[in-house]
């Protein structure tokens, strides 16, 4: 089993903070901000994109052929569209969530200035008014709006406020941390796997460990739109480790304990030598494990091959229930998790040709093959 133990303490006070940061894509300077300030705090020297994705490398003995961990900052979130006659704001998703479950969520509204506090509810809100209309009514983004804590019935007084067409909306996380173990919250997906990635490199730094090659730790910004790792990938990376949420649901195999190796999602099969390293790692340190296939999911992994890196990619998951709605996760998976990559990026590496981004056939992979009679 591996020696070096997680700080799930750390862990999670670290999910905390960064729950309590606002950072809907397009909206993510201050948890970009404070992710950096921890990087630094653990030893390490962050590097920023123009628009604040993060990589943070941790040096290994040799630089090319050097593995990457990514995790993203950004969550959902909602978009003023506009201004009702009435004061109150039509809205447009951010990332691809139900309106089922921004119904009576609260909210911070950033305009230019300043933000404002409300609550977003569907069209007839009252059951004294509009009886059993509040159940029949279709549920739909064009069927919300946003009310505002503020002295306004027109368009003109919520102008007259600051606040116009294309403010961002901040859903409230409501985080619960349960005695059980049990972490009750919106936008687990994907502060969890932030929170995962720095206990990882804590865990790396206060132990000393060594790695054979540079570990490349990103946090993206862009994920929940589709285009979270596309700039941020150096070219000596050939290995690439997606954190993100696995989903517990009928007909999946996910779980909210331990870890769920991702095998494919809805863009295809992750890299087969990679996943299968991952999953004899889980062996070999008793760590917990399942695998699953996501028919309707993407992750980092798929922008950055989308945006012609040739790396090898896979994803670790952390089982989430209600996934994109008001999630359940359980920290026996953030710990496996954590154990996972400390005991990956500490492992060997078995595939040398992997240093070069392009070689010939000497050391190429195989698979196995049917064994055919004539």
């Amino acid at each position: 089993m591996s020696g070096i133990t997680i700080d799930t303490g750390y862990l999670v006070e670290q999910l905390k903070a960064l729950l309590a940061i606002d950072s809907p894509t397009g909206f993510t300077d201050t948890v970009v901000r404070y992710c950096t300030e921890e990087l630094e705090r653990l030893g390490l020297t962050p590097e920023l994109t123009r628009r604040g994705a993060i990589r943070a490398v941790r040096r290994g003995s040799r630089r090319d052929g050097a593995r990457s961990v990514v995790a993203h900052l950004d969550t959902l979130g909602a978009q003023v569209k506009l201004v009702k006659p009435n004061g109150r704001l039509d809205l447009v998703p951010i990332g691809n969530w139900s309106a089922r479950f921004a119904e009576g969520a609260r909210a911070n509204i950033y305009s230019e200035e300043q933000n404002f506090r409300g609550s977003v509810l569907p069209l007839k809100a009252s059951g004294h008014t509009y009886n059993d209309e509040i159940d029949t009514q279709p549920v739909g983004w064009t069927n919300l709006e946003l009310r505002i804590d503020q002295r306004t019935t027109s368009r003109e007084e919520t102008r007259a406020l600051g606040i116009d067409v294309g403010d961002i909306v901040a859903i409230d996380p409501q985080p619960e941390f349960l005695d059980s173990g049990f972490i009750v919250s919106r936008h687990l997906d994907d502060k969890a796997g932030a929170a995962i990635t720095l206990a990882t490199i804590e865990a790396l730094e206060r132990t000393g460990s060594h790695t054979p090659v540079d570990i490349h730790f990103l946090f993206t910004i862009a994920e929940e739109v589709g285009t979270g790792a596309t700039a941020i990938v150096a070219p000596e990376v050939a290995s690439m480790v997606t954190v993100d949420n696995g989903t517990s649901a009928p007909g999946q195999n996910s779980s909210e304990f331990g870890v769920t190796v991702a095998m494919a999602d809805q863009t295809g099969p992750f890299d087969y030598h990679l996943t299968k390293k991952l999953v004899e790692l889980c062996r070999e340190n008793e760590i917990e494990f399942q695998k699953d296939v996501f028919r309707f999911y993407r992750s980092d992994s798929a922008s950055a091959v989308e945006a012609g890196h040739d790396v090898r990619t896979a994803l670790v998951a952390f089982g989430v229930d209600a996934s994109h709605g008001y999630e359940r996760i359980h920290e026996h998976a953030l710990h496996s998790i954590a154990r996972l990559l400390t005991a990956y990026v500490t492992s060997p590496l078995e595939i040398q040709r992997d240093v070069d981004e392009i070689s010939d056939m000497e050391g190429f992979t195989e698979q196995p093959t049917a064994d055919r009679e004539d």
